[in-house]
């Protein structure tokens, strides 16, 4: 595709009837990405969002919730029958599902008469990008791709710098994506983009392949390498450094790639025969450097200082935007959500509808990627099935059921157990978060399920005696909370009580405990804070299902052992704790306070062995106990080992808790005077309690559960800092 032939990509069906004066949006998805979906539509001129519909209606639920949509849908085909059954029909469905779901969900919206508007990328193969783009045509049906970083405001100055013929004839596209990918290091395993290596360039390459498109057409030669790559818990490998290149007659191609942790980098580079400019997509500035009217002794001066002012300029723009935002004098967010709601106004306008928002265009970068994907020579060996494949016999009958296997504390505690020989059972929702060789292993019995599933639950705990609950909901809202924290809690307790369950350990936090200068020392005994209602949301639905599960016991003869760990480090875990900062990334960290009282640190090895002993120790129902380790480092003496063991130097703020408070206090007034959803009053005694200074006395865990942590600093620091550290960068 020419890069003419680019910019006249047109959708050809028209329209039979004049658009409805407001039309009727569905979401078909109610993940990440729906949140931005819905907030770029209500800045989107004549539109309504009406409805939503996900398979995890509760995850519906809360988003009609937040933006207050009215209807809310378990189905595609209970949706579409239903909002077209009325006298006003959907006029289009948002499809947010994963890549491989694409085609399904389009092709049955399209033959309902119904518009698509498909999150990027299009589908996981260009046949079936093709056949809806002529199903599309043959319906008259719009058919949009939200490639939204083509409609990003600094983009669209390079392409019209480049178009124009300001930059001279083209000789270089350089396009570099080095943003680290968290999935690849923490989960989900099972996503589409991670069950093949050469999925992550249809995934993330897309937008890059857009631009090249969009910018100079497809090379004639391309070249591709993958390299660095790593084997995921599901054996699965990912290449994360990928390079692309090619020349387009005179104009020589390169896309590259790096998932690794690192300074994040998004940018675009064209070189011509009269000036270069640079996009960069990360941090929203756009530069031109021409030659100047100058004697070339200067000229380099001028050229920088033309480039100076222009990047000023634009950083205190894109500031300004921001804080416009936060007032609500400004609807379209930050620069991404900003250039996703420019590609919806692409796709709502009248036709002809622009050609980097068509299924034409999407169809295209597909079939780019994929040949790209192919070029690599990836090993077929290195091929895993869609589908994780689980151990499914048992040594013995399981009857130890651990809720929450897949996460940090869970593995270790499975891998625990497993080594003292006895048979676990594990409910999850994707069996993809454990690691192989648990997977593998005839001790664990993997059930897939859902903690909010009654029938679930109870089908697991089936010949239970003790049930671990780790589970936590990762949720932003008090009201998410409510739903999927505490009411989860309070339905698992239920179904142990239901199915004769005769051991429940269920883990708090030592966050639920005041741990500020006036906390002194912290026992079993210590009451959980009092003001826990002035809480961060954690700490505060942790506190309220452990009263629910006190008062279970109390009241039903729920076999309860509540376990509070503390500030949790080790093997899979991450080194950039926030028990010891804030961290703005993996190389700024702002610590709570001065940072040199002893930390409550705790390795996620003796956590696990602490929750064995629970289970192993007799009459201990009703009963309480700290986890943490004896105190051993402050925040500065971590962050001293995490440079040594990195050979680095992480720029660290000690910073008083009042300038935390007073910032959290001037965004609260900002909320309260836009009416903002989350606008909670913000509690100094919170973020005084992050310090961390209370002292921990663990002598319960010790006596009774025989709890014997880590109490060396140099082993503390190789098992909790360093090997998570090589771990995380390997």
């Amino acid at each position: 595709m020419t890069s003419q032939s680019a910019q006249n990509l047109q959708t050809e069906p028209v329209e039979a009837a004049a658009p409805q004066p407001v039309r009727r949006i569905a979401l078909l998805g109610a993940g990440y990405i729906a949140d931005w979906h819905a907030l770029c539509l209500e800045s989107v001129g004549r539109v309504e969002l009406v409805a939503v519909c996900d398979r995890a209606v509760a995850k519906a639920r809360a988003l009609a919730q937040k933006f207050g949509i009215a209807q809310v849908y378990e189905s595609l085909e209970e949706m579409l029958a239903a909002e077209n059954g009325s006298t006003q029909s959907l006029y289009a469905v948002h499809i947010l599902l994963p890549p491989d779901r694409h085609f399904e969900a389009a092709q049955t919206v399209l033959k309902a008469g119904v518009h698509v508007f498909l999150e990027k990328p299009m589908c996981d193969r260009p046949e079936d990008c093709e056949s809806l783009v002529l199903l599309a045509e043959e319906r008259r049906l719009r058919l949009g791709i939200g490639h939204n970083f083509l409609f990003a405001e600094v983009y669209e100055r390079l392409r019209n710098a480049v178009h124009s013929g300001l930059l001279g004839l083209i000789d270089d596209v350089t396009i570099t994506w080095h943003r680290p990918l968290p999935q690849a290091a923490h989960g989900p395993f099972d996503t589409w983009m991670l069950r093949d290596p050469r999925n992550i360039m249809t995934e993330v390459g897309s937008h890059s392949v857009a631009h090249m498109l969009d910018l100079v057409g497809e090379p004639e030669d391309l070249e591709v390498r993958a390299s660095n790559a790593i084997k995921l818990p599901t054996g699965q490998s990912f290449y994360r450094r990928w390079q692309v290149s090619g020349l387009r007659g005179r104009t020589a191609v390169e896309l590259r790639f790096s998932f690794v942790s690192g300074f994040a980098e998004y940018a675009i580079h064209v070189r011509g025969s009269l000036a270069s400019a640079t996009v960069d997509l990360e941090r929203n500035t756009f530069t031109l450097d021409q030659h100047q009217p100058s004697d070339p002794d200067f000229e380099n001066h001028a050229i920088l200082r033309s480039r100076a002012r222009s990047l000023s300029r634009q950083a205190l723009g894109t500031l300004s935007a921001y804080v416009k935002t936060k007032l609500h004098l400004e609807k379209r967010g930050n620069p991404y959500g900003a250039s996703m709601a420019r590609a919806m106004d692409a796709f709502y306008a009248p036709l002809p509808m622009d050609a980097r928002v068509s299924g034409r265009m999407g169809a295209e970068v597909i079939r780019v990627c994929v040949k790209a994907g192919m070029l690599a020579n990836l090993s077929a060996a290195s091929d895993a099935p869609a589908v994780v494949e689980v151990a499914q016999k048992s040594t013995g009958p399981a009857r130890i059921l651990v809720l929450g296997a897949t996460g940090f504390i869970g593995k270790e505690l499975v891998r625990q157990l497993i080594g003292k020989g006895h048979s676990v059972r594990a409910l999850v929702r994707s069996a993809a978060g454990l690691p192989q060789p648990l997977r593998n292993c005839a001790s664990l019995e993997v059930v897939r399920g859902d903690l909010n599933n009654r029938e679930d639950l109870l089908s697991a705990m089936a010949g239970v005696d003790t049930v671990f609950h780790l589970a936590r909901a990762n949720v932003k809202s008090w009201a998410d909370y409510q739903e999927q924290e505490i009411e989860a809690t309070r339905r698992v307790a239920e179904c142990a009580l239901a199915s004769g369950v005769k051991r429940f350990i269920y883990t708090g936090t030592i966050d639920s405990y005041y741990c500020g200068p006036s906390a002194g020392t912290i026992t079993e005994q210590t009451p959980l804070d009092p003001h826990i209602e002035s809480r961060n949301l954690y700490a505060r639905a942790k506190a309220v299902s452990e009263e629910i599960l006190s008062r279970m016991h109390r009241e039903q003869g729920l076999p309860l052992i509540i376990v509070r760990p503390g500030i949790v480090i080790g093997r899979g875990g991450s080194p950039f704790h926030w028990g010891v900062g804030m961290w703005w990334s993996d190389s700024v960290c702002q610590i709570w306070g001065e940072g040199n009282n002893k930390l409550a640190l705790v390795l996620v090895e003796d956590v696990a062995a602490g929750l064995v002993a629970a289970m192993g120790t007799s009459a201990i129902e009703g009963q309480s106990f700290n986890l943490v380790g004896d105190p051993l480092l402050t925040a500065h003496q971590y962050l001293d080992a995490l440079d040594k063991a990195g050979g680095i130097r992480i720029q660290r703020h000690a910073t008083p808790i009042a300038r935390f408070y007073l910032k959290d206090m001037m965004k609260w007034v900002v909320k309260v005077a836009v009416r903002h959803r989350d606008r909670r009053l913000p509690s100094y005694r919170d973020w005084e309690s992050r310090t961390g200074r209370a002292v921990f006395e663990c002598s319960a865990a010790k006596t009774v559960l025989g709890w014997k942590p880590v109490s060396d600093s140099n082993e503390l620091i190789r098992r909790g800092i360093e090997e998570p550290f090589h771990e995380a960068m390997q």
